[in-house]
């Protein structure tokens, strides 16, 4: 199992964005030699598991967020080309004030970490078309993201219960052999 293992690391084939594919179990004995290996083996893949899971939990809040900004980004830049603009704006939770903003040439535009900088409109209206179509393609890349650690953890599942199954059956074979010598059968079941 420790050389395969150190094999699947160096050539392990991954996602366009560096997520490696979960490693198929199509004969338990690639993974096991004997059931000594099985225990350490069957932990080797819970920790794929939680590692995937949590690459899509992640995976899964990043894409939440872009599907709430990039309406905020279509917003804005629809608001542009407005003449003089209506708006409310926020006093408090619960207080707005209505407000009536003249066409300017000039906007300013919250950059993050309280940064907002002032552009000339086409300057800011590139700025936020280009920050519009990297957010719709990091959005579908999360997409395709998720698709793909759904299907790795799957794989890894199935994987696990092979290696499971293949155990028992092992302990079952072992008990059989142990029942030739005339001990009852209730004795050879795995519950009894």
């Amino acid at each position: 199992m420790a050389e395969v293992a150190k094999g699947s690391k160096k050539t392990a084939p991954t996602n366009p964005r560096g997520i490696p594919f979960a490693p198929f179990v199509d004969k338990v004995e690639d993974y096991v030699s004997s059931r000594s290996d099985v225990e350490g083996c069957l932990k080797s893949f819970q920790e794929m598991i939680s590692k995937y899971q949590y690459m899509e939990a992640n995976t899964s809040r990043r894409a939440v967020g872009l599907r709430d900004k990039i309406p905020d980004i279509d917003k804005t830049l629809e608001t542009e080309d407005a003449e003089p603009l209506e708006s409310f704006f926020e006093l408090n939770d619960t207080l707005y004030a209505k407000a009536e903003i003249p066409k300017t040439e000039e906007v300013y535009l919250w950059l993050g970490a309280n940064v907002m900088l002032s552009y000339p409109l086409p300057e800011a209206e590139t700025l936020l078309q280009s920050k519009l179509e990297a957010a719709q393609l990091s959005l579908e890349n999360c997409d395709e993201d998720l698709d793909f650690l759904r299907e790795q953890i799957t794989t890894m599942e199935v994987a696990t219960a092979r290696v499971y199954n293949w155990d028992v059956n092992e302990r079952r074979k072992e008990k059989a052999s142990g029942m030739d010598d005339g001990e009852g059968e209730a004795k050879g079941r795995p519950d009894g």
